[in-house]
């Protein structure tokens, strides 16, 4: 028997939150592109690059091995091991081996310390451009966004200043994204320890650190973590990582974080009811990715850094358009200020950053996502997850529909 959807009560965190405009682009590449269009879609967040083979050989023995079973809530001790070491050694972050959640991507647990410590009243700090799921994640758990606009003109980060102003007796957390996915603008060790020092002051504030890009680094300052260079903040500190975007094991699911035993105890809890453990042979897989030769990282990454030169330097150099240097990740967020205004040829105005995408979407066939769904306008996000072929050829449309306003 067939249940109409009307007569079905959805609720309210369902029908509070968006469906994440990142994913909406994606699919609308997809459906021009089964209507036989050619797109040139830089909405992608995902390296192109494959699983290297010595991850894919470490799953496959672990199957062989039989490791096909439930494992602990938090995850194996040969992965948890290998998150400590990889924290002590690369951040200088002790951690015990209790101190560690595993989850299903960066995502869910980023998801899942929400929902053990937000309810309604709290409020959450985003700085903003932020990562489009920040905001609905905390509302679907019952929460309060605080958006803290962040422009250009300090490198799209919060500022001490800005912070402090923004915390009030009902802050729960404040999120801080290095490298930022959408500019890829990353904190530097002092100004780290400048925003710690505020949240110092504010013991009941914890700061939930997303550093899934922190491998994928082109800055001329060493890569850290707010842990790093301020380790008594570990009881109000999250950090958040995982082995998708360094490692091209985004299909693959596994995300961790190292936080005080208290809260993650209660992510542990609530994971229990949820999906009782993450997948036991992507588990082995991620372990093998931290602990072996970082050679194709640093490919991957020196790649990387040749595609964000070359589309930094062809997006500047189209009238009407600037971009600011990323620190890392894989994405460039440019200005479209100069093309607000500008009439398509056949006569509609681009009044905002939304109508500047689907103007490059129509009139040149490059999808890109607008900077509205970030929380800061005029801009827009192109990622360079992508060939140096495709780059060219899309900012060389770009270029050309750009021309074409008037």
């Amino acid at each position: 028997m067939e249940i109409a959807l009307s007569n079905i009560k959805l609720a309210s965190r369902v029908t509070s939150i968006r469906v994440s405009p990142s994913t909406a682009a994606a699919q609308k590449v997809r459906d021009l592109q089964a209507e036989g269009r050619r797109i040139f879609n830089l909405t992608v967040g995902e390296p192109d690059f494959d699983t290297p083979d010595h991850i894919k050989a470490a799953a496959i023995r672990a199957m062989e091995n039989g490791e096909t079973k439930y494992t602990s809530v938090n995850g194996t001790v040969e992965l948890r091991k290998a998150i400590q070491h990889d924290f002590r050694t690369r951040l200088g972050i002790d951690c015990g081996l209790n101190e560690i959640c595993v989850g299903g991507g960066a995502k869910q647990v980023l998801f899942v310390a929400l929902m053990a410590t937000v309810e309604p009243g709290d409020e959450v700090i985003v700085p903003a451009p932020y990562w489009v799921s920040y905001p609905d994640m905390v509302i679907a758990n019952g929460g309060t966004p605080v958006i803290v606009p962040c422009g250009e003109e300090v490198g799209f980060k919060l500022t001490p200043d800005a912070l402090e102003a923004a915390i009030t007796a009902n802050t729960r957390w404040v999120i801080l994204n290095s490298p930022s996915n959408p500019t890829g603008a990353a904190y530097s060790a002092d100004e780290l320890r400048a925003l710690g020092q505020v949240l110092l002051r504010h013991p009941h504030v914890m700061v939930l650190c997303d550093e899934i890009y922190d491998r994928i680094w082109f800055a001329g300052f060493e890569p850290c973590s707010i842990l790093t260079v301020l380790p008594e903040l570990k009881p109000q500190a999250l950090v958040v990582n995982g082995v998708s975007k360094s490692y091209a094991m985004t299909g693959w699911r596994i995300g961790y974080g190292v936080g005080p035993l208290a809260l993650i105890d209660a992510i542990n809890k609530l994971q229990s009811q949820m999906s009782s453990c993450p997948s036991s042979i992507s588990q082995a897989a991620a372990a093998a990715a931290l602990t072996s030769d970082q050679r194709s990282v640093d490919e991957a990454v020196a790649v990387y850094r040749q595609r964000r030169d070359r589309a930094h330097a062809l997006i500047n150099a189209i009238p009407g358009l600037s971009c600011s240097l990323p620190d890392g990740a894989f994405y460039l967020y440019p200005s479209c200020a100069g093309m607000i205004g500008k009439r398509t040829p056949d006569g509609k105005t681009i009044r905002n950053d939304l109508d500047f995408s689907l103007y490059l979407l129509e009139a040149a066939g490059v999808a890109s996502v607008h900077g509205g769904a970030y929380g800061l306008e005029p801009y827009f996000r192109i990622s360079t997850a992508t060939s140096m072929e495709i780059i060219e050829a899309a900012c060389a449309a770009i270029a050309q529909a750009c021309k074409a306003l008037d």
